[in-house]
């Protein structure tokens, strides 16, 4: 068994849905989330960028809270820099793109589906290779949706704007006749209810969360690194630490009610441009 917590982390709210997953399926084991507000979006940065936050904050959660594994909670993130982590860290580093593209074939009915990510994630490529090679039959859409992450860092999942932009955004999703949609951003499932309103009940949203969590589960077992429940049980509640870059009010209040009573505190922190942080 393995004591030492699960590290994640995304740009700000969206890697709660990977959380909430992973609370859900794994609740003896204890997890530390960096939720990088003071960066967000990571969207439409460069990729360049991108993967130097996820350098850093790798580095923080592999130094500072000794992590057995670090889950990159972000699709910007995961297409920028998840095979240079995985060269650069010891520890196992799970990103959410090949799980959710593996949920996203096996749910297709008519070999047509679709996804939707910032413009990072669409740009990169990185869906279309993971698609191409888990099913090359699989007839592929993607499209970018700048606006949704504000959208949810803000606290509008359900608002009217909202549902405007999801108009325009995902009309050529629509227009190409899919059957399968990916929420291909960790944000997107909190708009899920405006996304599948648009869309229309015929078309089966996938989101990576669910997918990315028994993938975790799978590794650590194979490893021996997992925590039995019985230990759990035994030791008291599991510990769940937030830390915020930006403003950890906002963070705690949005947080809490995005994901749920597990949040209860969150802790401040700042990087430095040198890489280190405090």
């Amino acid at each position: 068994m393995d004591r030492r917590p699960i590290g994640m982390f995304d740009s700000g709210f969206g890697g709660l849905t990977v959380a909430r997953a992973l609370i859900d399926l794994l609740p003896e084991e204890d997890l530390v989330y960096v939720g990088d507000t003071a960066r967000y979006p990571y969207g439409p940065r460069p990729l360049a960028e991108v993967r130097r936050f996820a350098h850093q904050i790798t580095r923080y959660l592999v130094e500072e809270h000794q992590v057995k594994l670090v889950i990159v909670a972000c699709n910007t993130a995961s297409a920028a820099a998840l095979d240079e982590l995985r060269r650069s860290f010891e520890v196992p580093v799970v990103g959410v793109i090949d799980p959710g593209v593996r949920s996203l074939v096996a749910a297709t009915r008519n070999g047509h589906v679709g996804v939707i990510g910032t413009v990072g994630t669409i740009g990169s490529g990185a869906y279309q290779r993971a698609v191409a090679a888990a099913d090359p039959g699989v007839k592929l859409t993607c499209a970018a949706c700048p606006g949704f992450v504000e959208f949810v860092e803000r606290g509008e999942t359900d608002s009217d704007q909202v549902h405007v932009l999801a108009e325009r955004l995902l009309a050529p999703l629509r227009e190409a006749g899919i059957d399968t949609l990916l929420l291909g951003c960790t944000h997107y499932p909190f708009l899920a209810r405006t996304i599948s309103d648009v869309m229309g009940r015929d078309v089966v949203l996938v989101s990576s969360a669910d997918e990315t969590a028994f993938s975790v589960r799978a590794q650590l077992t194979a490893l021996g690194h997992d925590r039995p429940p019985a230990e759990m049980r035994a030791a008291g509640r599991a510990t769940h630490t937030w830390i915020s870059s930006g403003d950890v009010a906002t963070f705690r209040a949005l947080g809490r009610r995005l994901l749920g009573p597990e949040l209860d505190d969150a802790r401040p922190i700042m990087w430095a441009e040198d890489g280190s942080w405090r």
